[in-house]
């Protein structure tokens, strides 16, 4: 397997790398294996040192690390530049928090004093995925190794220099060798590295074949794992809804990173006494999109980020409209360099139609009327997903009701604002199991033990 560089730009090769031998993958594991065993005897402070260092040289070296992320993935440099940002953000809020988080519990037993004590469990083995090639790693390497966990990482094929890159920065930063290890391997090398006996736990960012197939790999061998795999998330929009600000986040919401997040706004779902205005808006601020160079800051529509991806979302419009959709907007390649997909609307989805079930990874949204605010509910809920979702209405309590009834595992009222170190990032259903971020997000991979003890002379 090679890890290929490719500007999704102008479709030019920056740089390969070949795939490393076995034997250095097992040179690789036996370092981090040995790592652990003085890793986890670190204090809290020490780790906090490393980690917050790593956060500076983010922060000092953001222009760098985002042009880098741009090359390799077509992301708009601005938000590059927020992307390294918020990494950096995430390893301090570990730092800062990590030993609370994992702080002795005291319990109550009838009977004697008990408590629960929080240890790492070893190597943790991480797959991610190229849309946030830095914030994917920052999310599982705060809180991992502030628990005294150690980290084999595989990154994705399309974006081998960002991974060498944050590999780097934990190395300037003091990270002893074996602590956080990129991995440049093929699929086969990585189901050995699930099987090894070194390796702890598993950790995926990705699609919903790739969780199942490593889920099951991990579950056969009685590891544990966290799963991300993606959502298809609604944005309801009712009756009362403020449309100047439900139309702001639909556009960035369907639109950041354009379109490649798994917690994007993909389905909207519109009460019909305002479909007519919001759709009629939505489709011409979309349309007011320009493509060009994600390194000018006046773009706003940057490539998706490989030919591939382009591709396949090609073939899925496609698909839908053969099955019956309309397409209100957009559905074709933008005729220029690079991997450029017009922003696309979809309309008239019928429950049989592909397009219905499916994740839209780019620039394309599906617009759907409802009759009133069960009916939306209902429809959000028709969902293979449940990752996000968000409901745009001015009585709060109204949105604080439908959030409840909606099956995600986040959900957002009059905007959708994920990008918070505290806040707890997962699904339900084929979005995953598992939460990132967070105090549950150092939780994943540490030994919750009891420890009960009683007065010498108290019976057994």
């Amino acid at each position: 397997m090679t890890y290929t560089s490719v500007n999704p730009y102008d479709g030019q090769l920056l740089e390969s790398f070949q795939q490393i031998s076995d034997r250095q993958l097992e040179d690789k594991l036996a370092a981090a294996a040995r790592c652990f065993n003085t890793w986890k005897h670190t204090s809290y402070a020490k780790r906090a040192v490393i980690i917050g260092r790593a956060a500076e040289l983010m922060r000092a070296r953001t222009q760098d690390l985002a042009r880098l992320a741009t090359l390799e993935m077509g992301k708009r440099i601005s938000e590059a530049r927020g992307e390294v940002t918020f990494s950096a953000d995430i390893l301090d809020y570990y730092a800062k928090n990590a030993e609370h988080f994992l702080a002795r519990k005291k319990l109550h037993p009838q009977q004697g004093e008990a408590h629960l004590e929080s240890s790492p469990l070893g190597v943790i083995f991480g797959v991610e995925p190229w849309n946030f090639p830095y914030y994917q790693l920052a999310r599982v390497a705060g809180p991992q190794l502030m628990a005294g966990n150690v980290l084999v990482i595989k990154h994705a094929g399309c974006v081998p220099q960002c991974a060498m890159a944050f590999e780097a920065l934990l190395s300037e930063a003091g990270a002893p060798e074996g602590l956080y290890t990129n991995l440049l391997i093929s699929h086969e090398q990585s189901d050995r590295v699930v099987d090894d006996v070194r390796v702890k736990g598993v950790a995926l960012t990705g699609s919903v074949p790739a969780g199942r197939s490593l889920a099951a790999r991990a579950g056969a061998r009685l590891k544990p794992s966290s799963m991300e795999l993606g959502g298809s998330d609604a944005f309801i929009v009712l009756e009362d809804a403020d449309l100047d600000l439900a139309l702001g986040w639909a556009v960035w919401g369907r639109l950041y990173n354009c379109g490649q997040t798994c917690c994007a706004a993909k389905r909207f779902i519109v009460v019909e006494q305002v479909a007519d205005a919001f759709i009629e808006r939505f489709s011409a601020a979309l349309a007011a999109l320009k493509p060009g160079n994600p390194m000018d800051e006046k773009t706003t529509l940057g490539p998706l980020s490989t030919e591939s991806a382009l591709q396949q979302l090609l073939e899925q419009v496609d698909t839908a409209v053969l099955s019956g959709a309309k397409v209100l907007l957009g559905g074709e390649r933008i005729r220029c360099p690079g991997s450029y997909m017009s922003p696309t609307i979809l309309t008239d989805i019928a429950p049989d139609n592909p397009a219905y079930r499916e994740e839209f990874f780019g620039p394309v949204a599906l617009f759907f009327r409802v009759k009133d605010v069960e009916e939306a509910i209902a429809l959000a809920n028709d969902s293979d997903f449940g990752l996000g979702g968000s409901v745009f209405t001015q009585d709060v309590g109204r949105g604080l009701r439908v959030a409840s009834r909606v099956e995600t595992g986040m959900m957002f009222i009059n905007n959708i604002n994920w990008s918070d170190a505290e806040l707890p990032f997962g699904g339900i259903k084929n979005s995953g199991y598992g939460r990132e971020l967070g105090d549950m997000g150092i939780q994943a991979f540490v030994n919750k033990k009891l420890v009960r003890y009683l007065a010498i002379d108290a019976p057994t």
